[in-house]
């Protein structure tokens, strides 16, 4: 157990003192996604705000419940999306860095962190537009603000443990790459992203009670919509931050050395 700790610690400190490695070529994948595009990056901005304008349009509740859901969906799909994309392209991205693995002697933990400032990167387009609607929609500017802005560091500091576990369920399942995709579009609609859960619906409460996702988003979301510290959720994401760098690290330490051969 001390052997896989110091070699996961190893490879970690050895990516760290290669910072401008996985920040260059994360911020050359930015760039290679949107070459020749009119807009460049700012299709980011321009889709997130697309599809938050589709939701509010579309299931926007009538009344007084109509108060707040634009913010509501804004910060819903602000968390839910970086989420899902660091899930998702995480499980393929040994595979996607296979030329480099083979061929240089890199640590592993440059890969995890190129794709942790490149999902970054593209999230910073959308908390832009979040921080718009909330100012357009009306929720106070609060201190209870700042509390959101550590949920979002909380998020940040869980993303390289989680993209390190699903790139390696993906170099050792390669079906998981088609799993955890379906199972990520699906499980949009089991967490509260744009559904309020209200307390009448069982499988809505059962969603929201049971979903660990429903943690993440609240502890964003809920300072903003409360102006309350969100200490049950900041306690849940805690948790699961903690267990999934657990579980990196023994990744990390024990199979560093065979993913070249399983990708």
């Amino acid at each position: 157990m001390i052997s896989v700790l110091n070699g996961a610690l190893d490879d970690i400190f050895g990516a760290m003192k290669l910072r401008r490695v996985w920040i260059a070529l994360a911020h050359e994948d930015i760039g290679d996604q949107h070459r020749r595009t009119t807009l460049g990056p700012l299709w980011l901005l321009v889709n997130y705000l697309a599809f938050v304008g589709t939701f509010v349009f579309v299931f926007q509740p009538a009344g007084k419940d109509a108060a707040g859901y634009s913010a509501y969906v804004a910060i819903g799909l602000m968390v839910w999306f970086y989420l899902m994309e660091v899930i998702t392209v995480s499980v393929s991205l040994f595979k996607r860095e296979q030329s480099f693995i083979e061929g240089t002697t890199l640590p592993l933990f440059v890969y995890v962190m190129r794709l942790t400032v490149q999902s970054a990167i593209r999230a910073g387009y959308a908390i832009a537009g979040c921080i718009v609607i909330l100012l357009i929609s009306g929720p106070a500017l609060t201190t209870a603000w700042l509390w959101s802005l550590g949920g979002l560091l909380l998020i940040l500091l869980a993303t390289p443990a989680i993209i390190a576990i699903f790139a390696f369920t993906g170099a050792f399942f390669p079906d998981s790459e088609f799993i955890v995709g379906n199972l990520m579009r699906v499980g949009m609609f089991f967490t509260p992203v744009f559904w309020v859960n209200n307390g009448q619906d069982p499988i809505q409460t059962y969603a929201y009670n049971w979903n660990p996702f429903t943690s993440f988003l609240e502890v964003v979301r809920h300072p903003i919509l409360s102006d309350e510290f969100p200490g049950h959720d900041f306690a849940l994401t805690g948790a699961f931050t903690l267990a999934a760098w657990v579980i990196a690290l023994m990744l990390l330490g024990r199979y560093r050395r065979q993913v070249v051969f399983m990708i």
